[in-house]
């Protein structure tokens, strides 16, 4: 079966590249195109296509309005089409958050549709198996005992990719002031991550920031790989601190889970791995690593994933210790990194 699409998007000439790199794809059928909400919702109804892709600004009513609409109505795998702009990457944030599966940028002056849409089949195609529920209205966050303590020396390591978005504003609107030095990375274009990491600052005790080479690694704060152009390892012994290296992309992948996950696994301190929601097999041999050096290790569970690819990779070949749902995941990576021992290293 072919994973249909309906394409929303307010200029003629995006919804012809749009619909021209999907249909590159034979997997993919463009059951049709609507040029503002109004008329997408009518198409869905007619339709009821596979995945909606969704520009976020529009006539008529803004996409983010839609979409809310669409998730608490008619929960449907929407992948967002948006410009890299500040606005834009703010907005496509605010998407991810209602409940979009996956974001993709229009392509810039100087940059060739093929450039910018190359990867958008396969995002299409993995959003057609994504997990979606009717959005509700966040909660209130509950933040945890603020006399909470992490053990000395432990580092949590986090890996995402799609769903990531919604998950770790979950799981970091729960984390104390005195959390765990933690480092994540998260699949997202260079252009998004820092926004991201401001927005994550806003919803926890934490701070959160995009990681910085040689910031030393404290308790209290969060660090957020950059998008795009480097990966994050840590790096040191009786004071850890980022490192950020350039290179190829690994497991398709830059920032890439499993050098955050192998850079951990080769030092001499408590570690605690979590790999969440995604797709693909990006962090499975480094959370295997970890779990092989001492490190304890998390997988979310299949229910509360969006995509269960990058935590099912890590479960089929025993990376995975035990596998958490998101409603839980916090308590228990807190309770793990007050109590996890270090590693014990052979001489």
């Amino acid at each position: 079966m072919k994973v249909r699409v309906l394409v929303v998007d307010d200029s003629a000439t995006m919804r012809g590249l749009i619909g021209a790199a999907l249909k590159r794809d034979p997997d993919i059928e463009v059951v049709g195109f609507a040029k503002d909400p109004l008329e997408a919702r009518e198409k869905i109804k007619a339709l009821n296509p596979d995945v909606v892709t969704l520009d976020v600004e529009m006539p008529r009513m803004n996409g983010l309005d839609f979409l809310e609409r669409i998730m608490r109505l008619r929960p449907t795998p929407v992948v967002m089409i948006s410009s890299h702009t500040r606005a834009g990457t703010e907005a496509t944030l605010s998407a991810l958050e209602l409940g979009a599966v996956d974001c993709v940028g229009k392509p810039g002056p100087e940059q060739a549709a093929s450039e910018a849409f190359g990867d958008l089949a396969l995002k299409v195609k993995a959003a057609a198996q994504a997990r979606v529920r009717p959005y509700e209205t966040p909660r209130c966050a509950t933040h945890l005992p603020t006399d909470y303590r992490p053990r000395d020396g432990v580092v949590l390591a986090i890996g995402s990719s799609t769903g990531g978005v919604e998950a770790l504003t979950s799981l970091f609107a729960q984390f104390p002031a005195n959390c765990p030095p933690t480092v994540v990375a998260q699949h997202m274009p260079a252009a998004f991550t820092r926004s991201f990491a401001a927005r994550l600052d806003r919803v926890s005790a934490a701070t959160v920031t995009e990681a910085r080479d040689a910031e030393p690694l404290l308790p209290g704060h969060i660090y957020l790989a950059p998008g795009g152009t480097h990966h994050l390892t840590v790096r040191g012994g009786d004071q850890a601190f980022c490192r950020l290296v350039s290179g190829d992309a690994v497991s398709g992948h830059r920032p890439s889970v499993d050098v955050l996950f192998h850079s951990l696994s080769k030092l001499s301190r408590p570690m605690v791995g979590v790999i969440l929601t995604g797709m693909g097999r990006d962090g499975a041999e480094g959370l295997l690593a970890m779990r092989q050096a001492g490190g304890q290790t998390i997988g979310q569970d299949e229910q509360s994933c969006v995509v269960f690819g990058m935590p099912r990779a890590a479960h089929e070949i025993g990376a995975v210790r035990r596998q958490v749902s998101l409603d839980h995941m916090a308590t228990t990576l807190l309770d793990l990194c007050a109590a996890v021992p270090a590693p014990v290293r052979s001489h």
